[in-house]
């Protein structure tokens, strides 16, 4: 019986734990005001992130999400995306893997879709 994978989703801006794992930013765009030394990233994967169109119709915006998750599930099988995927599900088979953004409510993210389809 193998050992069920650790995902979890936390702020960029929230310190790093001990059981952090890999730390993954998994924003298009650098969080506001964070240096990388600050951000204490194992790594940055730009190509996972929802596209700027999808990211802008959505907005953060609760009502959305639904439609913003089936929308963005659907770009990840793009190749690109789906490759970047595919190196999350590698590092998530390594250990535990902490998705990282800057949203307000990480709940509500595209990190929080990549966690559902990874954990």
């Amino acid at each position: 019986m193998g050992a069920r994978r650790r995902v979890q989703v936390r702020r960029v801006y929230d310190d790093a734990l001990p059981g952090d794992g890999a730390r993954v930013l998994v924003d298009r765009i650098w969080p506001r005001g964070l240096t990388k030394a600050q951000a204490g990233l194992s790594e940055w994967c730009k190509p996972v992130a929802p596209s700027t169109a999808l990211r802008t119709w959505y907005g953060h915006d609760p009502e959305r999400f639904e439609e913003f998750a089936r929308r963005y599930r659907e770009e990840l099988t793009e190749p690109d995306r789906a490759e970047a995927l595919a190196h999350l599900r590698g590092l998530a088979a390594d250990g535990t893997l902490t998705l990282l953004t800057a949203t307000r409510d990480p709940d509500i993210s595209a990190a929080a879709v990549l966690g559902g389809l990874l954990g």
